[in-house]
């Protein structure tokens, strides 16, 4: 009766394995990945304490910034906290709706923090292209327009996941070979058709993020032909220099998340232990390297830290 009670409806928990074929090296694994979630928690707190005590960092480039620090915070705090105390404390059962949730917060912000860079590729491209309407085309109030846009798309397009997931039957295992709640890891186990479950993932990953890197790849475009075309050199190093930290920002999200997909769907032969380390990197690296990244690269938040350093100095 237990057997067939399964087999029609979901399990009550589900065991996150860790990383498979590496068990036994765990406890160290977790100490590369506890670090980064101490740099990331770290640098993206004192990023938005130094924006909102500064006020002439109060403009639409660090209003984007700071949407994009609690993003970071997000994804990280909702996989690597019960990720370390599956290899701390062997940990590794999670509540069926625990996993839903943890599986919307990611796909929803992960959604979310790319069309934050799709809205900072546009405030370079008005900064540069337009300068002189900057600031009344990018008003306060477009800005928080932009970043509700931002949250419901989040929001609404990974909705159908829990309730994708929730809908099938589960009749093989509740065993999740991850490290996390991830959707497609979630959709493999459970039983009859599953293609309308990856399907819809496949959607979510061409027509989000593709369409994203497509936006910013038109508004780098025009942005290096305006560049380009300024007379002086030291003219146009300091407008690529405004960019430089956005762009660093933008290979470190999309190339790791791009190529976890590419071998999630299509590099059958790759060990799962590789997979699972590859979706760990896009989750755990962005959110450490982006507060270093503008730390080191803008200006600006270097004066004010420095300036916080010495006064605490004295």
């Amino acid at each position: 009766m237990s057997l067939l009670n399964y087999t029609y409806s979901h399990p009550s928990t589900f065991i996150l394995l860790g990383i498979p074929g590496l068990e036994v090296a765990h406890v160290w694994i977790s100490i590369p990945f506890c670090t980064m979630y101490t740099i990331a928690v770290l640098g993206n707190f004192i990023i938005l304490f130094i924006v909102k005590m500064e006020p002439s960092l109060h403009v639409p480039m660090y209003y984007f910034l700071c949407m994009l620090t609690i993003t970071d915070l997000v994804l990280s705090t909702s996989t690597v906290p019960k990720m370390l105390s599956n290899f701390w404390f062997n940990s590794r059962e999670i509540d069926f709706s625990a996993c839903l949730t943890q599986m919307y917060f990611i796909h929803s912000f992960f959604v979310m923090e790319s069309g934050i860079f799709v809205a900072m590729a546009f405030d370079r491209y008005v900064a540069i292209c337009y300068p002189l309407r900057h600031s009344t085309i990018l008003t306060n109030p477009v800005v928080a327009k932009i970043g509700l846009a931002l949250v419901l798309r989040g929001i609404m397009v990974v909705l159908p996941y829990p309730f994708l997931v929730r809908q099938r039957p589960y009749c093989r295992t509740n065993v999740i070979p991850h490290t996390y709640c991830e959707y497609i890891a979630v959709v493999k186990l459970a039983c009859g058709d599953t293609r309308i479950g990856s399907y819809y993932g496949l959607f979510v990953v061409l027509c989000v993020r593709g369409l994203d890197m497509i936006f910013i790849s038109v508004s780098y475009t025009q942005i290096l032909r305006a560049i380009f075309s300024l007379p002086t050199k030291d003219a146009r190093l300091k407008a690529l220099g405004t960019c430089s930290s956005h762009l660093c920002a933008i290979l470190s999200f999309y190339i790791p998340a791009l190529f976890s997909s590419l071998t999630h769907r299509y590099g059958h032969n790759v060990p799962l232990h590789f997979h699972v380390l590859i979706a760990n990197v896009y989750l755990l690296v962005p959110p450490m390297l982006n507060p270093i990244i503008y730390g080191v690269r803008t200006k600006q938040i270097q004066d004010r830290l420095l300036r916080l350093f010495t006064h605490k100095g004295i």
